[in-house]
């Protein structure tokens, strides 16, 4: 599916009628910071060679046949790359991204943004050619005071050529999900990443009926700075919602694997928060809901 394919496909989604909405907060206006995580942006997580072995139950229909692989040492960033790191990243190389790169007429490509629902219109997505890891709302926003959201609107190969830089490589889906499968809390309970024993959101997704309602009872209605959450058993950071995470292992033809879900999964969509759970998304692709983190070989 092409870009416009995928935005036209999430459009038709919003596009239908529904309750009336509950104000949520723009995500141009989310909280920029939360308490201190006491960590270094560039922590890193060490994981012991190990055998990622089949779920007991496969949820969604992509995560099945089971998959059962040995897994070598490596190292995985404790956070998603932030804004911060990446700016690093561009002012030491000059890189542009795939979002940024200008078309024949002379207009940037752009990238897919998420308007959230307002004023009793429900949310929906656009293609908007101002949209960058710079401007991640399209023209008239900016990273300012968002040093540690995670950056967005990144398309695989430029999360590649950051990993390159930063010494590292993007996980294969086989190690993003053994990391993640050591960081969950029960086994028992499909949606133990994202939400307590009590039905109290513990990361960044949606709560309230998809594209209608977004109660925001996580606090945030867009993606959020780094590290609000409590991290995992193994010390990892987002590993559920927040921002989809790209992984170099392919989906498809043309596409890659992403993993993790977003501050978009709702109890009525997506809900791919889950390790096991997997998405293919073409490579090219860049949006306002997809980042990545960085692991390191060992």
């Amino acid at each position: 599916m092409t870009r416009l394919g995928v935005i036209a496909g999430l459009a038709l989604i919003a596009s239908c009628g529904g309750p009336h909405l509950r104000e949520a907060p723009d995500p141009k206006d989310a909280p920029t910071a939360c308490a201190p995580i006491g960590d270094s942006l560039q922590k890193r997580i060490a994981m012991e060679p190990g055998r990622l072995k089949p779920s007991e139950e496969a949820i969604l229909p992509e995560e099945a046949p089971p998959r059962r692989t040995d897994v070598k040492a490596f190292l995985i960033d404790a956070l998603e790359v932030t804004n911060e790191r990446f700016e690093e990243f561009v002012t030491a190389t000059g890189y542009v991204t795939d979002a940024e790169k200008l078309l024949s007429d002379g207009s940037p490509s752009g990238s897919a943004v998420f308007a959230p629902p307002r004023n009793g219109v429900p949310g929906a997505w656009r293609l908007d050619r101002s949209a960058s890891w710079r401007t991640p709302y399209g023209e008239g926003s900016s990273i300012d005071g968002k040093e540690r959201h995670p950056v967005v609107h990144v398309s695989r190969r430029d999360a590649m050529a950051f990993a390159a830089w930063a010494g590292g490589r993007l996980p294969s889906e086989a190690e993003w999900e053994y990391a993640a499968r050591l960081d969950r809390v029960d086994e028992t309970r499909p949606t133990s990443a994202a939400y307590d024993g009590n039905g109290q959101p513990t990361a960044n997704t949606w709560q309230g009926f998809f594209p209608f309602k977004d109660e925001a009872a996580d606090g945030f209605a867009g993606p959020a700075p780094v590290g609000c959450f409590a991290p995992g058993a193994a010390g990892l950071y987002d590993m559920a919602g927040n921002v989809w995470e790209w992984t170099i292992s392919p989906f498809a033809a043309g596409q890659s694997t992403i993993k993790g879900g977003s501050f978009l999964c709702a109890p009525n969509y997506c809900m791919r928060y889950r390790a096991e759970a997997r998405q293919g998304q073409e490579e090219n692709f860049s949006s306002v809901h997809i980042g990545f983190r960085v692991v390191y070989d060992r």
